[in-house]
């Protein structure tokens, strides 16, 4: 009832183990929503964190099979987060699937399609799927990195570590355009990140952009792109 009554929500978010902290506005008569501001808790108490990116990303490890990087759209603020995958040969006859950070619907959903489409034999593999550092994905515009994370650990062939890869992913294995993807190429090159994968729909009427951008029109063609020796 409070909620009805009030302008603005904002909710107060964090793992107790992360030293970090969300302030969401989940409603806000005068603005848009899920707008985020990232603090993190210190010996004099909370402190913004200037480079959300950044900070999610400190710890990324160089060269690791499995691990890939997104661009989320947290509100009007784009954010880069790790997302890891452990694609390992199943030790009874049900594959596990555990996921922590994204949509375990989603995850599964995406798992299908590597198999369907890209002819992956997931059956017979347990999957885990991790957002590093804590955070966590809701937008389909993950789709992409989820199931690259996923193809790379299987492959056990890690993804260049200067790229970013972001797009949505349908039933059929092709991959859709996101929204504000200027802002999200403008994150990623401020972050130093040389290249991006983006859906192939994104770059018509456009030429140029902060850094090397490859269109893909399916996952079966992303993985050629960034997995292929």
């Amino acid at each position: 009832v409070l909620e009805h009554l009030v302008d603005t929500v904002l909710y107060f978010e964090g793992e107790r183990h992360h030293a970090y902290r969300l302030l969401r506005a989940v409603k806000n008569r005068f603005g848009s929503t899920n707008e985020i501001g990232v603090f993190e808790m210190g010996e004099t108490g909370l402190a913004e964190v200037k480079n959300p990116s950044g900070f999610f990303l400190s710890e990324r490890p160089r060269g690791a099979a499995g691990s890939v990087v997104v661009s989320s759209l947290e509100g009007t603020r784009p954010l880069l987060l790790e997302l890891q995958a452990l694609v390992t040969p199943a030790s009874f006859g049900t594959p596990r699937r555990t996921v922590l950070g994204a949509d375990y619907n989603r995850v599964c959903l995406l798992l299908a399609v590597l198999e369907k489409r890209v002819g992956f034999p997931l059956q017979s593999q347990d999957a885990f799927v991790n957002v590093a550092g804590g955070g966590r994905v809701s937008e389909p515009a993950a789709d992409l990195g989820i199931a690259l994370a996923a193809a790379s650990s299987y492959l056990d062939r890690p993804v260049r570590g200067d790229v970013v890869v972001m797009g949505e992913v349908g039933l059929t294995g092709e991959v859709r355009a996101v929204t504000a993807l200027p802002v999200r190429l403008k994150e990623a090159a401020a972050l130093g990140f040389a290249a991006a994968v983006v859906p192939q729909n994104n770059l018509t009427g456009r030429s140029s952009y902060p850094l090397d951008v490859q269109g893909v029109g399916s996952v079966e063609e992303a993985v050629k792109v960034l997995l292929t020796p």
